[in-house]
C-alpha cells in the first residue's frame, strides 16, 4: 500500500508530529491502538474523521521505519 498520499508532516501542525493528511490524528495513535489489541473498527469508531485506508496506511507507514532506514515524509502543501 502506498501510505504517501495519507500521511504528512506538517511543522504546524502537532508541532510536526507524522498525522494523517488532513487530521490532526498522529499515526502512532492508531499504531498504539492497534497494539493494544484494539480492532480497526473500534478505532475508527473513536476517531471519526479517519477513514479504512488510515489503517492500512499506518501499518505501511511502520513497515517501513522497520526496515531501520529515514523515510522522508511529505510536508503538506
Amino acid at each position: 500500500m502506498n501510505w504517501r498520499p495519507l500521511i504528512s508532516v506538517d511543522p504546524e501542525v502537532m508541532h510536526g508530529t507524522v498525522c494523517f493528511r488532513g487530521t490532526r490524528i498522529p499515526v502512532s495513535v492508531v499504531l498504539d491502538n492497534l497494539a493494544a489489541g484494539e480492532s480497526a473498527e473500534t478505532i475508527l469508531d473513536e476517531y471519526p474523521s479517519l477513514e479504512p485506508a488510515h489503517i492500512p496506511a499506518a501499518l505501511a507507514y511502520a513497515a517501513e521505519l522497520a526496515r531501520e532506514r529515514i523515510l522522508p515524509v511529505p510536508e503538506q502543501a
